[in-house]
């Protein structure tokens, strides 16, 4: 992978951010959240991007919403599953991610990310698509990115989502 002079990664439509309101979906509800990162759990040659203040506003809606010791558990198995990546203080956390992180997706269900000026402001900006979690499901072909990204002929799924 080649790295820029700020020693970003190289852009990527396989390094992906959730959102934390998509994270802590993806464990209490399921649905369009988990259809959504089931993507990336599946392959191997994807990548979740997240700093650890995107992981601390996780823990913390899954501790308000459920169980402290269960937001203490789902962090931690975020943790082994992501790509950390730093940013400065006060930044958006899933935004800032990204940046730095070279995620050229983030999924979200923040509509002030998701509507179309925020959309146009961000592209502006650096090369990165913010859509709601059925939007990303219904859009993230793996069999049409493998090429690009890993090259040769899509071999399918390398690892089973039902172990998560």
């Amino acid at each position: 992978m080649s790295v820029p002079d700020d020693d970003r990664p190289e852009p990527s439509p396989a390094r992906v951010v959730a959102d934390a309101d998509v994270l802590a979906a993806d464990l209490l509800v399921g649905g369009a959240a988990r259809d959504a990162l089931d993507h990336l759990r599946g392959h191997s040659w994807t990548t979740l991007v997240a700093s650890d203040a995107l992981l601390d506003d996780v823990e913390a809606v899954v501790a308000t919403l459920a169980d402290p010791e269960l937001a203490r558990d789902w962090r931690a198995r975020l943790a082994a599953w992501r790509e950390p990546v730093t940013h400065p203080a006060g930044d958006h956390p899933a935004l800032a991610s990204a940046y730095h992180g070279g995620a050229m997706q983030v999924v979200s269900l923040d509509s002030a990310l998701t509507s179309p000026g925020a959309a146009a402001g961000l592209r502006d900006r650096f090369p990165v698509s913010v859509r709601e979690p059925r939007a990303f499901a219904t859009v993230f072909s793996p069999d049409r990115l493998y090429p690009e990204v890993v090259g040769g002929e899509y071999p399918g799924p390398d690892r089973d989502t039902r172990e998560w």
